[in-house]
């Protein structure tokens, strides 16, 4: 079968760690979003949001989420006054739901075991706050293959700041020049690519509802079982 994207091309030193992103690149969690938002919005009094909607806002965080959401329904200083209310409730609505209307893609876990069996440490770096991160990967069986795990709210700055994949590259012990960054959105490559790390795209999640072809990385691959292939390849020649 013919592969659907070029394979990666990657330059630098051997790889030693994979940095991962969760909504989108692990688990389609579209559908938790858009339930905790319209619970968040039933109490404001405000119109439903979609799916098709919230895709097209994720990735940037909590915060970003609601603004977004606010701003069509609300007008501009009525939409800042209601804020922190609303991130109050989106939250509290959140922690209800959090994985129940969700779905894990495609060889993500095949491709955590084939990275970690080819020696490579794991990370998890996401703008999802810590501890709704933690439960869905504990939900999932997917804890034991991070060493690290860091969340929207773990650090002064999130994606794509480079300072979560930075955190995350110094906790595991190896360089960023060593390490590749996973993702399904612009802000996972900017963030890995200020950073100095590798980049791979994946080509199913949101990207904040753009082509995934307007990503500049180091290659999409279909799957995280395909990112494993390819960096096993890279190391073949390194």
């Amino acid at each position: 079968m013919t592969a659907p994207f070029p394979a990666p091309a990657f330059t630098g030193p051997r790889l030693q760690a994979a940095i991962i992103d969760l909504d989108g690149t692990m688990v389609d969690t579209a559908d938790d979003f858009t339930a905790g938002l319209n619970g968040m919005l039933a109490q404001l009094d405000a119109l439903e949001t979609s799916r098709e909607e919230v895709v097209g806002y994720v990735g940037k965080g909590s915060e970003h989420l609601i603004r977004s959401v606010l701003a069509p329904r609300f007008e501009t200083a009525h939409a800042q006054d209601r804020f922190d209310e609303a991130l109050a409730l989106y939250q509290a609505e959140y922690a209800k739901i959090n994985v129940l209307h969700t779905r894990l893609y495609s060889d993500v876990e095949a491709g955590l075991i084939a990275m970690r069996d080819a020696g490579l440490k794991l990370a998890c770096v996401t703008n999802k706050p810590h501890r709704f991160a933690v439960d869905l990967l504990r939900q999932y069986g997917l804890s034991q293959y991070f060493s690290v795990v860091l969340g929207g709210d773990s650090l002064p700055k999130k994606k794509p700041d480079p300072l979560p994949m930075l955190t995350a590259a110094a906790q595991l012990g190896v360089e960023p020049q060593a390490t590749v960054a996973i993702g399904d959105s612009e802000n996972d490559a900017l963030a890995g690519r200020a950073a100095g790390m590798a980049t791979l795209t994946v080509p199913y999640g949101y990207n904040h509802g753009q082509a995934i072809q307007t990503i500049k990385s180091d290659g999409i691959v279909a799957s995280l079982l395909e990112a494993a292939k390819a960096i096993a390849a890279h190391q073949s020649t390194t």
